[in-house]
């Protein structure tokens, strides 16, 4: 489900809440079904598609034929008819002269290979290879023994795997995928926010960061329960991953307003929180691909590639900060 995952993906200081308060109340009337999937022509083609090609000898002869990558990553003869159906039903649209439907909550989208959205799953393995390569140089750049250093890795490597889970589920869409990419992406808020704890409360109080990371533990686990076992309500998980951003967004503003004739480095900080809510509302434009191709939500994902370079900026000037700061035995600010 595109519009609901594009509210749920990953950076690393994580969640635009406000641009997401927006598309919330843009969502939730269309999260049930999409114009192309309840047209009739569609749904007949399928039916045909499926009883002349999916059974008996058709079937065997589609998956002796079918290339290995496409048989690895689950495509199915069921996924072909509806891949093939979708661009019928595209054509007569385009014929009569009407906007290009969605189908499934997605646009359509040309299949390159075994990738179902080519340039959201490209621009998800941008993301995480700029994270990658930033943790490195931070690891390289600031010594074990810096206070934030161990928490900071562990929030690198949050964010290294729901950019990984990203990339699969725009690679290929199962119930598995999508599941694992709103999980993750919601991991990489929580601990964003504990991120935030530590370094404004957590280094003179650790109590309090382990009292908050217990709870922040706890509401995961409680999140992804109920969407597990209950119900999985995207409106009900944009509303909690909103909440939950708000708090990020505002913990971090303040810190950075507190700090700003202090830390000549805050204004990072601050300028990689606004970037990431202007940017978010790149999904406010909602196009179909150009080129069949590359939409809004795949725009959005390139967009945040640089956020990385600037925030781990910010971590290791900070970083460096607190280990000369304890050196010299200053109050911490």
């Amino acid at each position: 489900m595109a519009s609901a995952v594009m509210l749920a993906r990953c950076t690393s200081v994580r969640f635009p809440a406000v641009a997401t308060a927006v598309l919330l109340l843009l969502y939730i009337s269309t999260v049930q079904a999409s114009q192309g999937d309840k047209e009739p022509v569609y749904r007949d083609c399928v039916k045909q598609c499926l009883g002349s090609n999916c059974t008996g000898a058709r079937l065997r002869s589609f998956q002796s034929s079918q290339p290995q990558y496409m048989a690895l990553t689950g495509w199915t003869c069921r996924d072909d008819c509806r891949y093939q159906c979708m661009w019928t039903t595209v054509g007569l649209y385009q014929a009569e002269g009407y906007s290009v439907p969605q189908f499934h909550g997605k646009w359509p989208f040309v299949r390159f290979l075994c990738f179902e959205d080519p340039a959201s799953a490209l621009a998800s393995l941008l993301n995480g290879l700029a994270c990658l390569l930033m943790l490195l140089r931070y690891r390289s750049t600031v010594p074990r023994h810096c206070p934030m250093y161990h928490t900071i890795n562990a929030f690198s490597l949050v964010s290294l795997n729901a950019w990984f889970w990203s990339t699969v589920f725009h690679t290929r869409d199962t119930y598995l995928t999508e599941k694992m990419d709103y999980f993750c992406a919601t991991a990489v808020i929580l601990y964003s926010i504990y991120l935030c704890c530590v370094r404004t409360l957590g280094l003179k109080r650790p109590g309090v960061s382990s009292m908050v990371g217990v709870l922040l533990i706890l509401a995961f686990t409680s999140h992804v329960s109920y969407l597990t076992f209950v119900s999985f309500d995207y409106g009900y998980n944009m509303a909690a991953n909103t909440s939950i951003g708000m708090v990020n967004l505002l913990w971090w503003l303040c810190w950075c307003w507190q700090n700003r004739r202090t830390l000549p480095y805050w204004w990072k900080c601050g300028l990689v929180v606004v970037l990431l809510h202007g940017l978010a509302l790149l999904e406010l434009l909602d196009f179909p691909p150009m080129l069949w191709i590359l939409d809004a939500h795949a725009v959005w994902h390139l967009s945040t590639v640089p956020v990385h370079f600037l925030f781990y900026s910010f971590l290791i000037d900070d970083s460096l900060y607190l280990l000369n700061t304890e050196k010299m035995g200053v109050k911490v600010e």
